[in-house]
C-alpha cells in the first residue's frame, strides 16, 4: 500500500496544475499563482519547522548531526540552483504593465533556454519524488502532509512555466504536454525513493531532515522574495492571510490526521 500512495501522491501534483491550465486562461492563472506563492510560503514554512523536522528530531539520532544535514540540505539546494538545476519560477502574466521586454524574455526563455528548464524542472520533480517516498517510509501521516506540501509549491511552479511556454508562442497543447511530462519525474522519484530508500530505515531522520531544508529554501530563497515589494495595503495584508491560510491548512491536516 506504501508503494500506492507514494505514486498517487507524486501523480496528483502534476495533474492537479496541468488540470489548472487547462481549464483556466492566462489572464486568471496569472492571479490565482500571485495567491498560491503566498498560500506556498505558509504552508512549506509550516511543513517543514511544525511536522517534518519535530519527528526527525524524535529519532534516536544526535541533534549535531541532524542540524548539520539541515545546512548541508540548504547548501546543497543553493549549489543546485546555482547550477540551474532545481529552479522554482513562478513568472506570471502582467507582472508589471510597463515591462516592455516581457514577451521577450519569455520566448527566450521559452526558446533557446527551453529545454534546460524543462530538465531543471524534472530534477526538481524528481527530488520531490523521492522526499515523498521517504516521508511515506517513515510514516503515512507524514507523507501525506509532505505530499500537500509539495504539491502546494508545485501547482504555481508548473503554471508558472506553462504561461512563459504559451507566451513564447507554444499550443496550448504542447506546453500541457511538456508540463505533464516535467510532472511524471516525480513519479519517477517516488518509486526509485521507495525501492532505494526503503531499506535503509537508519537514513529516515536524516532524508526528512534534507526534505525540510528543501522546503525551507525554496519558501525563504526563492518564494519570498517575489513578495517583498512595494504593494498596497490591501495586496499586503492578502499575501499575508494566504501565508497564514498555509500555516492553518498544515495545523488543521495535522490534526486530522493524528485523530484518525
Amino acid at each position: 500500500m506504501t508503494l500506492t500512495y507514494i505514486i498517487l501522491a507524486t501523480l496528483a501534483g502534476g495533474l492537479l496544475s496541468v488540470l489548472a491550465a487547462a481549464s483556466l486562461t492566462v489572464h486568471v492563472l496569472g492571479h490565482i499563482v500571485k495567491s498560491l506563492v503566498s498560500l506556498s510560503v505558509g504552508v512549506l514554512l509550516g511543513t517543514a519547522l511544525l511536522h517534518i523536522l519535530p519527528e526527525a528530531f524524535e529519532s534516536e539520532a544526535g541533534a549535531q548531526a541532524l542540524f548539520a544535514t539541515l545546512l548541508g540540505g540548504l547548501m546543497f539546494f543553493f549549489l543546485l540552483e546555482k547550477a540551474e538545476l532545481y529552479r522554482h519560477g513562478h513568472h506570471h502574466e502582467g507582472d508589471d504593465p510597463h515591462h516592455h521586454h516581457h514577451h521577450g524574455f519569455d520566448a527566450e526563455q521559452a526558446g533557446r533556454g527551453g529545454w534546460s528548464v524543462l530538465v531543471g524542472d524534472s530534477i526538481h520533480n524528481f527530488c520531490d519524488g523521492v522526499i515523498i517516498a521517504a516521508a511515506f517510509l517513515a510514516d503515512t501521516q507524514l507523507g501525506v502532509v509532505t505530499a500537500l506540501a509539495i504539491i502546494a509549491h508545485e501547482i504555481p511552479q508548473e503554471v508558472g512555466d506553462y504561461i512563459v511556454l504559451l507566451n513564447a508562442g507554444l499550443s496550448r497543447t504542447r506546453a500541457l504536454v511538456y508540463n505533464a511530462l516535467s510532472g511524471m519525474a516525480a513519479v519517477v522519484g517516488g518509486v526509485v525513493g521507495y525501492f532505494v530508500v526503503g531499506p535503509w530505515e537508519a537514513l529516515f531522520p536524516y532524508l526528512l531532515v534534507i526534505a525540510s531544508s528543501s522546503f525551507i529554501y525554496v519558501a525563504v530563497a526563492d518564494l519570498l522574495p517575489q513578495l517583498q515589494r512595494r504593494l498596497p495595503m490591501k495586496d499586503t495584508l492578502a499575501q499575508i492571510g494566504w501565508i497564514v491560510a498555509g500555516l492553518a491548512v498544515v495545523l488543521i491536516a495535522r490534526q486530522f490526521l493524528h485523530a484518525h
